[in-house]
C-alpha cells in the first residue's frame, strides 16, 4: 500500500539537528514502540493506521461522541479521534471552548509516560561516564562521539551546572563520526579514571582531543556496540543526543546542541 503524503509526515523520525554530527553510515532504523493487541473489534480506520505504522495503547472518551485511540507514530505519542461508525478518524488535537487539549492527559498516561519510563530505563543500563556530582539533584544522558564538535560545545555549555553541583551528565559514547572515534572512546572507557580522561579529551578537543587506543578490546567494543545500538532504538541519527527529565518528570529528548534558552529547559535553573 502506497502511504500517503500527510500520514508520511506523520511517521517520519526525529529529524537530525543542524547542531549535530551525524553518524557516519546509513539512516538509522525506526525506533520501535510498545505494542498493542489487535482485537476483533477494533475500527477499520484504526486497523487501516496501523498497517501503516501507527501503534496504539489504548482508548479514552470523549465529551463529543467520538472514540479516543492513544497512539504513537516512531517516538511521538498520537491523538486519534475515531467515529462511532468507525470508517474516519481525526488525527491530531482536538481542543474545547477554553483551548485545552481534551486528549493531552490520556496521551501523558497511555503513551508518554510508560514510554518515557522504558526509555530512562534503556539510558540507564548503558555504558556512561559520569562528568559531574554523585549527588546531583538533576541528571541528564548525552550519547556524545570523542570527536563531536557539538558534544564538546554542549559539555564547555554546561560547565557551570555541572561544577556547581547542580547537574550531572552522564556521557554515553559512542564511536561514529571518524575512523579513530571508536579508539578514542574505548581509551576513555578503558583509563583507570575515565572521568578523568572524558575530561582530558573535553579540555584537549581543540588540540585532538585524547589519543585512541591502537586497538579496541573486544569487551570495549561491545559496550560502544550496545550505546550505538541504544542510541538508534532511540531515534537519535547524529551526536549529542540528549535525554533528560524536565520539572514534571517527565522525560524529554534533544537532538543536537541545544539553542539559547532550551539550555536551560534541559539543565534546569541555572
Amino acid at each position: 500500500m502506497t502511504r500517503s503524503r500527510p500520514l508520511l509526515l506523520l511517521l517520519s523520525a526525529s529529524m537530525l539537528a543542524p547542531a549535530a554530527c551525524a553518524r557516519d553510515g546509513g539512516a538509522a532504523p525506526p525506533a520501535s514502540a510498545p505494542a498493542a493487541s489487535t482485537t476483533a473489534a477494533e475500527p477499520e480506520v484504526v486497523k487501516t493506521l496501523r498497517g501503516q505504522g501507527v501503534e496504539f495503547m489504548g482508548t479514552f472518551d470523549t465529551p463529543v461522541g467520538l472514540t479516543g485511540y492513544a497512539g504513537v507514530a516512531g517516538q511521538r505519542p498520537l491523538a486519534v479521534y475515531v467515529s462511532s461508525d468507525g470508517q474516519h478518524a481525526i488525527v491530531g488535537t482536538l481542543v474545547n471552548a477554553k483551548g485545552e487539549d481534551v486528549g493531552a492527559a490520556k496521551l501523558k498516561e497511555l503513551v508518554s509516560g510508560p514510554m518515557g519510563a522504558k526509555l530512562w530505563q534503556r539510558v540507564e543500563a548503558s555504558h556512561w561516564v559520569a562528568d559531574g556530582k554523585a549527588d546531583a539533584p538533576r541528571i541528564v544522558y548525552a550519547f556524545s562521539d570523542p570527536n563531536c564538535p557539538y558534544c564538546n560545545r554542549f559539555w564547555e555549555a554546561a560547565r557551570p551546572w555541572v561544577e556547581s553541583g547542580k547537574v550531572q551528565i552522564r556521557q554515553i559514547l559512542v564511536g561514529v563520526i571518524r575512523e579513530d572515534s571508536a579508539n578514542k572512546a574505548a581509551a576513555i572507557l578503558g583509563a583507570a579514571s575515565p572521568e578523568q580522561a572524558l575530561q582530558q579529551n573535553e579540555r584537549d578537543f581543540s588540540r585532538g582531543g585524547i589519543k585512541g587506543l591502537a586497538k579496541v578490546p573486544a569487551e570495549i567494543e561491545a559496550k560502544l556496540r550496545d550505546n550505538e545500538l541504544a542510541m538508534l532504538e532511540l531515534g537519535f541519527q547524529g551526536t549529542p543526543g540528549i535525554v533528560f527529565k524536565d520539572a514534571d518528570g517527565s522525560v524529554q529528548t534533544r537532538s543536537g546542541l541545544p539553542q539559547g534558552d532550551d539550555l536551560q529547559a534541559v539543565l534546569g535553573p541555572r
